[in-house]
């Protein structure tokens, strides 16, 4: 696994995809999933739409989009998540991770990371299950107009309806025992149908 990290305010996606969500299927059984918008206040009246918990950290009317791209999946599935911001603070770092419920009205109801292999104490703070090869990390420290994009990539797939959020969370994350996932309050969140596999361990096979 890798993750790739760069400011930037262009995201080029292979298929042509309409917004604010959507998903694509390819002959090779690969898929790719796309959810973009504008932060708007946490409410419980809008809980498809991306959601900001902090609107000094996040500002209302600041875009996030996240592209999930699934392929191989004969032989063993592979993972890319991007995400892509603007319009947040600049030149602040910030952590953000896949979770594994939608997002709702207050920051807890993403519920916790998606792990691959699921650490059988919670909440996880033990890096031999919180780190970046078995959740998907996507922390990105923003340009001087506010703007990142982050990559995480997989040799594994999301199981089915396990993976369901993006949170932004106020800084990046940490690694220590004890701590290792924790990266501060959630200021944000956008619920996001991933695509998933349907067996337990999330290999796709």
């Amino acid at each position: 696994m890798r993750i790739l990290r760069r400011a930037s305010a262009a995201l080029a996606v292979t298929a042509v995809l309409a917004v604010p969500t959507t998903s694509a299927f390819a002959d090779d059984g690969s898929r790719t999933v796309k959810v973009e918008g504008q932060f708007v206040p946490s409410s419980p009246f809008h809980p498809s739409k991306p959601l900001t918990y902090d609107s000094k950290t996040v500002p209302v009317g600041a875009r996030i989009s996240v592209v999930e791209q699934v392929g191989g999946l004969v032989g063993g599935a592979t993972t890319s998540v991007r995400l892509q911001v603007s319009g947040l603070l600049p030149n602040h770092v910030y952590g953000a991770h896949v979770h594994s419920k939608p997002c709702g009205p207050t920051p807890d109801a993403s519920g916790p990371h998606y792990q691959n292999v699921k650490d059988p104490y919670q909440p996880s703070t033990d890096p031999a299950y919180a780190n970046p090869e078995n959740e998907v990390w996507l922390d990105f420290k923003t340009d001087a107009q506010g703007r990142a994009t982050a990559e995480s990539r997989h040799d594994w797939a999301f199981r089915l309806g396990e993976a369901r959020s993006v949170i932004i969370h106020e800084h990046g994350t940490a690694t220590k025992p004890g701590e290792a996932g924790m990266a501060g309050a959630r200021l944000a969140c956008l619920t996001v149908p991933f695509a998933g596999t349907t067996d337990e361990a999330g290999t796709g096979q």
